[in-house]
């Protein structure tokens, strides 16, 4: 099937190595029915994929249901996923459809379903393998025919390891994963992505247009991102309401975006005649990334092991093992 690309992905700016990776991989597995599980950071953009895969698929003429695993009850959620009968729960006072059914022909987009229950987990197994499914309260079986797209920020090998998510379901899930890079990984996209910012709000709030001082560019660029895409969209949204003149500046800018603090480097290690006692200087300089890598993220845990690449228990053993806390 041909689709348009250029339509397809209008809505996601990029053209760093990883987001070219990216766009490859949708149009490969566009057409396939095959599960795809979306792996990244809060403001990534995994609903924006998820949409794109969609987009330029066969199923593009029906629904592209989406829904927030981790931002409804369990109770709640298993309605929202397979509906109800009347009288299946106090206030089900009529049949509903769920969104499985709903997805009929289409897609259904399961964001953040690592935060699902290990119960639902089971129901939606079920669909995966048998597309199939009752609605709660009923006991006819619906067919479904739908295409599964999920996604989640949660290392979810960890949550195997841990039994909060179930293995069976882990594996059927993985058949054609695709890990969105966080917005530190992909730097180079920070102009192309900031102009577009800019342009969007300008037009939305009636602006003229507004442009960016190099100086301040090269502050984005040093930042961290710790709220990827997201943050960068809200940031320069921010700009443009609050900017009264034509371009952005450095005093624009939020404090905590030039405040960063560079890692010490080997030139603040003493290295004598005598030689550098090894052991010592490798301490001393991992603390010191440890330690800006926790004030960069606000001192959240599991970003700043995002941002460290490691494990989240890695980084906690090493923060207990340098006696490092936040100051008050």
């Amino acid at each position: 099937m041909e689709f348009d690309k250029k339509h397809i992905f209008e809505n996601i700016i990029g053209q760093s190595d990883p987001m070219r990776e990216i766009f490859s991989i949708v149009e490969k597995v566009a057409n396939s029915n095959t599960t795809i599980m979306i792996n990244g950071e809060t403001g990534t953009g995994k609903g924006l994929i998820a949409r794109a895969i969609h987009e330029s698929s066969d199923r593009n003429k029906n629904s592209f249901i989406q829904i927030n695993c981790g931002a409804i009850s369990e109770g709640l959620l298993e309605s929202e996923l397979f509906g109800h009968v009347k009288g299946a729960f106090t206030g089900a006072i009529a049949n509903k459809p769920g969104k499985f059914e709903l997805a009929q022909g289409g897609s259904i987009f399961l964001d953040e379903i690592g935060d699902m229950t290990t119960d639902l987990q089971v129901k939606v197994l079920r669909v995966l393998e048998e597309n199939e499914f009752e609605p709660v309260g009923g006991n006819k079986t619906i067919k479904a025919n739908v295409r599964v797209i999920a996604a989640t920020h949660r290392d979810l090998e960890e949550e195997v390891q841990k039994g909060t998510f179930r293995e069976d379901l882990f594996y059927r899930l993985y058949v054609i994963p695709i890990a969105l890079p966080p917005l530190k990984e992909k730097k180079s996209d920070i102009p192309l992505l900031t102009s577009h910012f800019l342009k969007l709000f300008c037009t939305e709030k009636k602006k003229d247009i507004i442009t960016i001082s190099d100086e301040a560019l090269q502050i984005f660029l040093n930042y961290f991102w710790p709220g990827n895409v997201r943050e960068l969209k809200n940031l320069i949204e921010r700009l443009v309401v609050l900017n009264e003149g034509d371009e952005i500046t450095p005093k624009d800018l939020p404090k905590r975006l030039k405040t960063i603090k560079q890692p010490e480097t080997l030139s603040g290690i003493d290295v004598s005649d005598n030689g550098v006692d090894f052991n010592t200087a490798v301490t001393k300089y991992e603390k010191t990334l440890i330690i800006n890598a926790l004030e960069k993220t606000n001192w959240i845990k599991n970003k700043a092991a995002d941002f460290l690449q490691m494990k989240r228990t890695t980084l906690v053993e090493k923060i207990k093992r340098h006696k490092i806390k936040k100051e008050a």
